[in-house]
């Protein structure tokens, strides 16, 4: 199987999860990495570029620190322009179905803060339903998000251990 990692991190450099993920992924043979903040420091979208690597994976993962209860821009920003009509959704656009998406998201807080009751009231399933929308309209097979919570607080040898669970979920079939 063929992997696509759309990483959105506006500064991996100063991310602890995001780049051990990263790095974790960096000695996977079937991977391919696609940063976009790296590939597109000026915002400036190839979109025919980023529908081939689409159209060359079988599983399509998008990797993100949690913001603002969504992605960083870049991340939306690919989806408006690289996620067309007629390409990837309406009555022509299934270029992408049958495709796997599964996100690969961080957080800040603990996992008690996304429930209900808990700080930010919502759970994650909940935060995250716009992507999960976004997957039935495009056709693709939308897999429970890998989730790390709690990236403030986190030791170095949990968050290593996250970016082995990390690989180990990406790659089972």
């Amino acid at each position: 199987m063929k992997i696509l990692v759309n990483i959105a991190h506006p500064n991996i450099e100063g991310s602890r999860v995001n780049a051990a993920w990263l790095r974790a992924l960096e000695r996977q043979h079937n991977v391919s990495i696609n940063e976009l903040y790296k590939e597109y420091p000026d915002e400036k979208i190839d979109v025919e570029c980023e529908q081939e690597l689409c159209l060359s994976h079988d599983r399509i993962i998008l990797q993100f620190p949690f913001y603002w209860y969504s992605s960083p821009p870049l991340l939306k920003k690919w989806q408006d322009e690289v996620l067309t009509y007629g390409w990837a959704y309406g009555a022509e656009g299934n270029k992408l179905h049958g495709k796997e998406l599964i996100l690969a998201v961080s957080t800040g807080s603990e996992a008690g803060k996304y429930q209900a009751g808990g700080g930010n009231h919502f759970s994650m399933s909940e935060l995250l339903k716009p992507f999960l929308a976004t997957s039935n309209l495009i056709g693709t097979v939308y897999k429970p998000a890998f989730i790390y919570h709690g990236a403030l607080g986190a030791t170095d040898e949990a968050i290593e251990a996250s970016a082995r669970d990390y690989v180990t979920y990406i790659q089972q079939p």
